[in-house]
């Protein structure tokens, strides 16, 4: 059977003993909807609570809720346990102490959501290289998650998704990491020496239909397309100097994202993740996208990435076609089409550029 988180808006009046009630009252009648509550979190803060609920659908969660107490949620999302658990640590109630009558769960669902990335450069050392390089880097971000009680979400050789429930944690975290990294990269090639990382922060159930859908992409697109190695949001500053209160964040060695820049980064990454396949795309028609001149466009592009928008959107599809390469999702030619590039030459040209390796070598060195 799904599994759903929903969102409450609660009332300032609201408590977290109200919430507990609100629960029990639940567990009482679920059986009549097919539904078995799992837990919940309640943050009155944020004049938020959310619910875990294994259930048929969304109607039978929304006829519980109105039987049980009447607040049905605002918002409903079908949720994997698993992803909920590495978000959030847990996905039923924490153990009732013995003189308990009612359990009171007092805890946040807000987490702190860190995106790292290291370069795809990475692909033009020998295996044998590689494959130390990466136990290295992969063990010493282990060391150091564990340290700062970081859990991870999802990694592959050379990306990691992270969530804390502290910002406080995630920022030295993100420090640590960093100051690890350059002594265990190989000294001979620079550009294999590079490591992003980006912050946001933020509650499970938004507009999206996913878990942190839009926390995540937030931290993935800055650790992914802007060109300071350690970006957080403004709404990480704050709950870091709110958690810190004698201390800021150093601006010497982090990058705050302010809230408009945000604003232009997400649609600009997703007009490109629509359009990046389509080879007649103007700078005209990607700055009416981003609902700016062109001239504004140009001056927050090379602030925000260090590039003017043709190149952005060539770095773009150049990433997007190494991904599909790695997948082996079609010969070079029909990848070169795909990502926008209307000549395969061309394509191999640029690839070469920005990997150090022609596609065709890196099929046969790297997939074979």
């Amino acid at each position: 059977m799904p599994i759903y988180m929903d969102r409450h808006d609660i009332p300032k009046e609201v408590t977290p003993a109200h919430v507990a009630k609100m629960h029990q009252e639940d567990l009482k009648v679920q059986h009549l909807y097919g539904c078995k509550g799992m837990t919940y979190w309640c943050d009155p803060h944020r004049q938020v609570a959310f619910c875990l609920i294994e259930a048929p659908d969304r109607e039978a969660i929304n006829a519980m809720h109105q039987h049980a107490h009447g607040e049905v949620p605002h918002k409903i999302i079908e949720v994997d346990a698993k992803v909920v658990e590495s978000f959030l640590g847990r996905i039923e109630d924490p153990e009732k102490k013995e003189d308990e009558d009612l359990l009171v769960i007092d805890e946040s669902a807000f987490r702190t959501i860190m995106s790292i990335e290291t370069s795809n450069f990475l692909h033009r050392m020998e295996a044998k290289q590689y494959s130390i390089f990466t136990q290295k880097f992969h063990h010493s971000v282990r060391n150091t998650l564990q340290k700062y009680q970081g859990r991870i979400v999802r990694q592959d050789n050379h990306r990691y998704l992270i969530s804390f429930n502290t910002v406080t944690n995630a920022v030295l975290c993100a420090l640590k990491i960093q100051s690890v990294f350059k002594y265990i990269t190989p000294k001979f090639d620079p550009s294999i020496r590079q490591l992003h990382i980006g912050i946001d922060a933020g509650t499970p159930v938004n507009e999206q239909e996913v878990i942190f859908g839009e926390i995540t992409d937030t931290a993935r697109y800055m650790c992914e397309y802007l060109k300071d190695p350690l970006v957080v949001s403004s709404e990480v500053k704050l709950q870091y100097e709110n958690e810190n209160r004698n201390a800021r964040i150093d601006l010497q060695a982090i990058r705050v994202l302010g809230p408009r820049e945000q604003k232009f980064l997400t649609r600009m990454v997703r007009f490109c993740e629509k359009r990046f396949a389509d080879d007649a795309i103007s700078v005209p028609s990607f700055s009416r996208a981003l609902g700016c001149s062109k001239s504004k466009m140009y001056r927050l592009l090379k602030q925000l990435t260090g590039k003017s928008p043709n190149r952005f959107l060539r770095e773009f599809r150049l990433r997007k076609a190494l991904e599909m390469l790695h997948r082996r999702s079609g010969s070079i030619s029909e990848i070169a089409y795909e990502t926008g590039f209307n000549n395969p030459a061309y394509f191999s040209k640029c690839f070469s550029e920005s990997f150090g390796i022609l596609p065709s070598k890196y099929l046969q060195q790297h997939l074979a």
